[in-house]
């Protein structure tokens, strides 16, 4: 009985030098269980800790979906403008921000000098189209300005609302974290508006959340979809955009 006991601690010593060599020679990165997630400099590890386990999840529900990935045109910077997981992984968790009501972990994605744009309806206009800072965004939650957002299309009435009204009836007025369809730098639907994100952000990237038309009793006339645009850095990427899209008469 003590010569297998014997055994069993030189190979227990074994498995231990072995692992050290491993892991000296090949660097974490390099090895097949490791995984890497680059997370915004402004955005602490306390923030991250709440949604990073949901984006996890939401990642793994990704898998089921149908994602279209169009052409990056995003140059100059430390990322690889072909990866899509960062990108991925960045909109999952603003997504879940969103849906939240995180406004504190929101402001830690949103870009420090352009802050983020929103827009109701499909095309964006930078002279018009409301932009929030990150100090702005982060204190959304005790906001209660009633803001003017834009016009409704084909009515021309005003969209005047709080952050809590726009976003429970516009922006996040679809739990776009269960979006069926995925679009990577590609407009999942088009509507009679105009979609000029590519023109409107000239080099960043987008995902687009979408959830198509039913088809049952409207036609289909019942997509919407939630466009998140994002600007490059020198390693992470910074929210700049929120788009709503849906259809209209």
């Amino acid at each position: 009985m003590s010569f297998i006991r014997l055994k069993m601690a030189i190979g227990g010593c074994l498995l231990l030098v072995l692992g050290f060599l491993v892991g000296s020679v090949f660097p974490q990165k390099y090895l097949p269980w490791s995984v890497e997630t680059d997370i915004p400099q402004q955005y602490s590890r306390t923030d991250m800790m709440s949604t990073s386990t949901q984006t996890q999840d939401m990642e793994t529900q990704t898998e089921d979906r149908a994602l279209d990935v169009g052409e990056g045109s995003v140059s100059g910077s430390g990322l690889n403008p072909k990866e899509n997981f960062h990108l991925l992984n960045t909109a999952c968790s603003v997504l879940r921000a969103i849906q939240n009501r995180d406004y504190a972990a929101l402001s830690g994605f949103i870009d420090a000098e352009r802050g983020v744009t929103i827009t109701p309806y499909s095309t964006v206009d930078t002279e018009q189209d409301l932009n929030f800072t990150p100090i702005q965004v982060k204190n959304f939650a005790k906001d209660q300005t009633r803001y003017t957002w834009g016009r409704m299309p084909g009515r021309g009435e005003l969209i005047q609302l709080t952050v809590e009204e726009f976003m429970s009836g516009y922006l996040f007025g679809s739990d776009y974290t269960q979006a069926p369809r995925i679009g990577v730098d590609r407009v999942n639907i088009r509507g009679n508006a105009l979609e000029n994100v590519e023109e409107a952000y000239p080099g960043c990237r987008f995902v687009d959340f979408t959830f198509p038309g039913s088809g049952k009793n409207s036609a289909g006339q019942d997509w919407s979809s939630l466009k998140l645009v994002f600007a490059p850095g020198e390693q992470n990427w910074s929210l700049v955009g929120l788009i709503h899209s849906q259809w209209t008469a």
